[in-house]
């Protein structure tokens, strides 16, 4: 019988480093289910005692003490939420404070560093990235493909939306995605449009009872998600970028996270933003 403990990630800003660094060290105890519990922008000691008074309510309710992941930069905060009975992980505590001994200097202590605005370039960076992704979703238009850094073509609900908007959010890169549609698929060729920037294009492909899956919740008992037209399409697409020598990946078991990463790794594109 599983485990289950509760778990707070408690922030002074948006919880997202925080969040992100314990729930890649949560990924390893497959034997537990976690209830997960984001306190954001803990920044006062009122509002620090209403998070220790929450996490330690956990202990009378379900007879385990949580586990606290917290990322607070000032110490009275940070010296609040230590007074807590969970098992607190204090994320400055265990790495900032070694690094200031390991380089010989003390760090800004201030809030929000890693998700401000503050370094108007990256912020400026990261906004670009976005409006150009969002404007160049699902083949709307074709202007402006040669500021792309990367093209991502498929069939309809392969991925190719959400691994182009998390590429734009998080590595601030200018993605536009191009569905392969009937017409592209039964002619075996890339759209036009595409031609003159095939070497930026890669491809995104999935197991047909996937996209089955996936197009029956939007569109259930329609020809668009028959599993006998998936199976054609995801054949028809898989072709077609092998005769044009489009780099694909099969996205069926794969996270977006995942999917991003591997494409940016394989296509040597850099992070434009931190």
């Amino acid at each position: 019988m599983a485990q289950h403990r509760r778990v707070f990630f408690i922030s002074d800003r948006t919880g997202l480093t925080v969040e992100a660094l314990g729930s890649s060290l949560l990924t390893q105890f497959a034997g537990v289910e976690f209830q997960r519990i984001t306190l954001p922008f803990i920044d006062t000691i009122p509002k620090a005692i209403a998070a220790v008074a929450q996490v330690n309510q956990t202990e009378d309710e379900v007879g385990q003490r949580a586990l606290v992941f917290s990322s607070i930069v000032d110490d009275a905060v940070r010296e609040e939420i230590n007074k807590c009975h969970g098992l607190v992980l204090d994320v400055f505590e265990r790495f900032i404070i070694p690094l200031e001994g390991e380089l010989g200097e003390k760090s800004t202590h201030v809030v929000g560093k890693s998700h401000s605005a503050g370094n108007s370039k990256d912020y400026n960076h990261r906004i670009e990235a976005i409006n150009y992704t969002l404007s160049h979703d699902d083949g709307v238009t074709n202007r402006e493909l040669e500021e792309a850094d990367i093209i991502l073509v498929g069939v309809s609900r392969s991925g190719k939306t959400p691994t182009c908007l998390y590429m734009a959010m998080q590595f601030g890169i200018k993605a536009a995605n191009y569905p392969l549609i009937p017409e592209d698929l039964e002619a075996n060729r890339l759209p036009p449009a595409l031609l003159a920037h095939k070497h930026k294009v890669w491809g995104l492909s999935i197991a047909p009872e996937r996209l089955h899956q996936i197009r029956s919740e939007r569109r259930p008992d329609s020809k668009y998600a028959a599993l006998e037209n998936c199976r054609y399409e995801v054949a028809a697409a898989e072709k077609l970028m092998k005769r044009n020598d489009i780099i694909f990946l099969d996205s069926t078991t794969k996270s977006i996270e995942e999917i991003a990463t591997h494409v940016l790794h394989e296509a040597h594109l850099m992070r434009r933003v931190y």
